[in-house]
C-alpha cells in the first residue's frame, strides 16, 4: 500500500507542475505579452511608451524599473541566483537591475539566469519595422507582428500595413512560372504558385502541413482562403471616364467657353497674366504701368461716335 501524500508534498508537486507550464508557455508567448515590450508610463512626463530604461521623451529614469526577461519589479529572493546577494532584504529600483539590453533598451534584473539568457533570446533582437525601417531606438512606441506576413511593425504603421498586406505584386492570380491559376500564395513575397511550381525538387515535405514558399521558405496559404487582391494601376485622370484627356487644350480660340479669344478657367487666366506681364494685349486691351488701356481693335472708335447724328436716321425713315 503506497504512502499517503502529505499536504506539503502535494503543494510541492503542484508548484513543480506549474513551473513546467510557465517555462513551456514562454516559448509560445506572443510579442505583446513579452516584458520587454510591455506598456510603461513615465513617472515624470506621464507619457505611455514601450518598457525602457530611460524615458524616450524626457530621458528620466523610472522609479520602479521592470525586468525585460522575467517582468518583475521587486526582487524577493533571499537565497537564489542573484548576482548581488541581499539576504533578508527586498530590493526595488536601481538596486534590482543589473544591465541594459542593447536590443530592447530595457533593464535586466541582477538574476544570473536573466543576465545570461536575455541578450541571446531577446524578442526584439531583429525588430525593424517593415514599413518605415525604424528600430527600437528610433521610435518610442511598442512593436507588433503582422498577422499575415509575420513581419515587425511599429505602432504608427500597424493598421495601415495590415490593411494593404493581402495585395499581390502582379496584376493577375496566375502562377509566376506558368499561366495556371495560383492556388498557393506567399504573404511575404506577394506571389502566387500553382501545385507544380510550389514544390522544389529534392525537398521532402511534411504531410498535412502548409507548403513553404520556394523563394523565402515562409509557409504559404491557399488563395481561396484569403482576401487576396491584385495590384491595380491608376494613371492620373484616366479613371474619370473622359476620352479627351491629354488631347484637349484649354485657352484656345475654338473653346466653347471662349468668346473673345481668351481661354476659360485657370489656363485662360494664365494666358492673360502672361500677356499682361509682357505688356502685350489681353482681352481687348493692354496693361501698362499706368493701368489698363482699352484698344480699338474691334472697329469702334470714338471719332465714329462723335460724327453720329440722330436726324439722319429720321430723314431716312421719312424717305
Amino acid at each position: 500500500m503506497p504512502k499517503k501524500k502529505t499536504g506539503q508534498r502535494k503543494k510541492a508537486e503542484k508548484q513543480k507542475e506549474r513551473q513546467k507550464q510557465i517555462s513551456a508557455s514562454k516559448a509560445n508567448r506572443s510579442l505583446i505579452d513579452q516584458p520587454c515590450n510591455a506598456v510603461m508610463e513615465c513617472d515624470k512626463c506621464q507619457k505611455k511608451q514601450k518598457n525602457r530604461a530611460f524615458c524616450y521623451f524626457c530621458q528620466a529614469v523610472q522609479r520602479l524599473p521592470q525586468c525585460a526577461e522575467c517582468g518583475k519589479v521587486k526582487c524577493m529572493l533571499k537565497t537564489g541566483d542573484c548576482v548581488i546577494k541581499h539576504a533578508g532584504v527586498f530590493t526595488t529600483g536601481l538596486a534590482m537591475v543589473g544591465a541594459i539590453c542593447d536590443f530592447c533598451e530595457a533593464w535586466v534584473c541582477h538574476g544570473r539566469k536573466c543576465l545570461q539568457s536575455h541578450a541571446c533570446g531577446c524578442p526584439l533582437r531583429e525588430a525593424l519595422c517593415t514599413e518605415c525601417r525604424r528600430d527600437v531606438w528610433d521610435h518610442g512606441g511598442r512593436l507588433y507582428l503582422c498577422s499575415f506576413c509575420d513581419n515587425f511593425l511599429c505602432e504608427d504603421d500597424q493598421f495601415e500595413h495590415q490593411a494593404s498586406c493581402q495585395i499581390l505584386e502582379s496584376e493577375t492570380y496566375k502562377c509566376q512560372s506558368c499561366n495556371k491559376l495560383g492556388q498557393h500564395s506567399c504573404l511575404r513575397c506577394k506571389v502566387c504558385f500553382c501545385d507544380d511550381h510550389v514544390r522544389r525538387k529534392g525537398v521532402k515535405y511534411e504531410k498535412n502541413a502548409a507548403m513553404p514558399c520556394p523563394k523565402c521558405n515562409y509557409p504559404t496559404s491557399e488563395t481561396k482562403d484569403l482576401s487576396m487582391s491584385t495590384r491595380s494601376h491608376k494613371f492620373g485622370r484616366g479613371g474619370s471616364g473622359r476620352d479627351d484627356w491629354g488631347t484637349r487644350t484649354y485657352g484656345r480660340e475654338d473653346d466653347d467657353d471662349d468668346d473673345d479669344g481668351g481661354g476659360g478657367g485657370a489656363s485662360g487666366y494664365a494666358a492673360w497674366a502672361a500677356a499682361a506681364a509682357a505688356g502685350g494685349t489681353g482681352y481687348g486691351g493692354a496693361y501698362s504701368a499706368t493701368g489698363y488701356v482699352f484698344s480699338e481693335t474691334n472697329g469702334d472708335s470714338d471719332e465714329d461716335d462723335d460724327d453720329y447724328d440722330p436726324d439722319e436716321d429720321d430723314e431716312s425713315d421719312d424717305s
